[in-house]
């Protein structure tokens, strides 16, 4: 069975069920219209406020635009990449390019143009998907790329160099493409990067992405009344393999575009949504907003909301005393992962140890962990002993794609080495310490150190710069630049901060500290040291999972 089956399965058993549902609060709406009346009519220049989609009609357009990949000449192998906001077209395009036989490529909304074209190049795209938040950026990378042969264009005004999606997909048959697929074909290829900058290729075969189905829908009970509330961005793992239990379980879908906590809460109340994904984030902004009076739990309809479960980053275990406390219905669970084990759920706390919060659990349903020390050997439950945690599992990656040498890193006898140091009580519950690898997690977004080190180096004040992670109460950690100015030098915080307007919104540090970057006799920055400095030796201030 592949992942493509369970769609053409509710299709066919359940065509008329709403499978999605695409909400956006931003679009300008007249006040004199209820939220509930406004999914029963048209806004104004921005298209329809609400927009839903059956599973018939899921799955008839992930066939129409298969087959229009096809007559294009994509091949099983090909690579289509996907750089979409999300949207009620992302997941029907997801599943086309599967079922055309080709690799889904899901690119970061936040890529720059050298990144789309440093990602473009690396898995072998030859088609591209957009959509309107991102012509300029494709304008500037795609024209330096030899392999791309058509792009789609999912929008209005569509792009000279692009076909609009909409007009052709419409034309197209709406049956399944005769493309034979198994769980070992190769399926997608997702990118993931550590501090060395740009990213690596993750390639995954389709035996992963069912795994991950079956793993979801085990730890959170997903049945077909139950309603998923889809915030965070679809091209990553964590998101779409969380909706992989709503696929699994045929139940809607609500994809809300926006993170305002009035925004989550109405569509919790009036999209009657059971469950809910969270970043560390958005779950504060709620508590606070409550806190401060701007929003009054009567005015929303929330009994029937049953979970809410965080990922992606360190989740402070005073969040969620906070948030039981507001909720004390909610059950809670924490999931760890990584896009090499195919996103969330190798290992997971479970609803029912909300008393171990500050784990970030046991193996999860289908895995196998361990924690091993620099030797390779598995570190006894309770011991108290920090090693690298690994695991095991049908949603390790396959590879890295055409990377044989990091590969062989992370990847031994079918273990896979996660960079995370952690230790396991005697109940054996696991707790991550720190990470091996620099990256930096804030807000659920990964932040290279290398980057910012390599762009502040271009500014001639500066001797030396070393980027680490600080604790931050809202964000799990903020990028801080320790920054060594050269003899003689007069150069102002101010006037750093200034400098990296330069670099991406998210990308840019949080905090410029001037103070001497310490190195070992090798030449190399010596972080932990740093860490130990200004926040104490902790990566963050109270650590669960990422």
């Amino acid at each position: 069975m592949v992942i493509t089956d369970f769609l053409e399965k509710n299709a066919r058993l359940h065509p008329t069920e709403i499978a999605l549902t695409e909400i956006n609060p931003a679009l300008q709406l007249d006040r004199a219209v209820t939220w509930r009346e406004y999914s029963l009519v048209e806004s104004s220049p921005g298209g329809r406020y609400r927009r839903e989609l059956s599973w018939k009609d899921f799955d008839i357009r992930a066939n129409r635009f298969a087959n229009l990949l096809l007559s294009r000449g994509v091949r099983k192998g090909d690579k289509v990449a996907i750089l979409l906001m999300n949207c009620i077209e992302w997941l029907p395009i997801y599943f086309s390019i599967l079922k055309s036989g080709a690799l889904a490529v899901p690119m970061n909304y936040r890529f720059t143009a050298e990144e789309i074209q440093y990602c473009a190049e690396l898995a072998d795209v030859s088609v591209l998907v957009f959509g309107p938040e991102f012509i300029g950026r494709v304008e500037q990378s795609v024209p330096k790329l030899q392999n791309i042969r058509h792009m789609f264009y999912v929008g209005s005004d569509t792009p000279a160099y692009a076909d609009n999606y909409e007009s052709y997909v419409g034309f197209c048959s709406s049956i399944a493409p005769a493309v034979e697929l198994t769980e070992e074909d190769d399926a997608a290829i997702y990118f993931s990067s550590g501090t060395t900058g740009f990213p690596k290729a993750i390639l995954h075969v389709h035996r992963a992405l069912v795994s991950s189905c079956l793993t979801e829908q085990n730890h959170h009970g997903q049945q077909r009344g139950d309603v998923f509330l889809c915030i965070p961005p679809l091209y990553h793992t964590g998101a779409k393999m969380h909706w992989f239990g709503s696929l699994l379980s045929c139940s809607r879908a609500v994809l809300l575009k926006g993170v305002k906590p009035e925004w989550i809460l109405r569509a919790v109340s009036d999209e009657q949504v059971t469950i809910v994904w969270l970043l560390v984030p958005w779950a504060q902004d709620i508590l606070d907003a409550i806190e401060r009076g701007d929003i009054n739990l009567a005015d929303y309809k929330l009994d029937q909301w049953r979970l809410m479960h965080i990922g992606a980053q360190p989740v402070p275990p005073s969040l969620i005393k906070r948030w039981k406390e507001v909720f004390p219905h909610h059950q809670y669970d924490t999931n760890y992962g990584l896009s090499e084990s195919i996103g969330p759920g190798c290992v997971h706390l479970g609803v029912e140890n909300i008393d171990h919060v500050g784990a970030i659990g046991k193996a999860g349903y289908l895995w196998e962990t361990k924690v091993v020390d620099g030797d390779g050997h598995e570190i006894p439950n309770g011991s108290g002993e920090v090693g690298e945690l690994c695991v095991k599992g049908p949603g390790v990656m396959k590879c890295y794609y055409k990377n044989d040498a990091a590969t062989e890193e992370i990847l031994h006898d079918e273990w896979l080495s996660t960079g995370d140091m952690a230790r396991v009580d005697a109940d054996g519950f696991i707790y991550l310490v720190d990470r091996k690898k620099d990256v930096i997690i804030s807000g659920g977004e990964n932040i290279y150190p290398v980057q910012i080190e390599d762009f502040l180096r271009a500014n001639e004040h500066i001797k030396d710069v070393a980027v680490i992670g600080l604790p931050d109460k809202r964000l799990g950690e903020i990028a801080a630049a320790i920054v060594e100015l050269k003899p003689g030098a007069s150069c102002t915080e101010e006037e750093l901060m200034e400098f990296c307007t330069g670099l991406p919104r998210y990308k840019r540090p949080r905090k410029i500290i001037l103070a001497p970057v310490p190195r070992n006799a090798t030449g190399k920055i010596e972080k932990p040291k740093l860490r130990e400095i200004y926040c104490g030796g902790r990566l963050v201030e109270e650590q669960t999972t990422r």
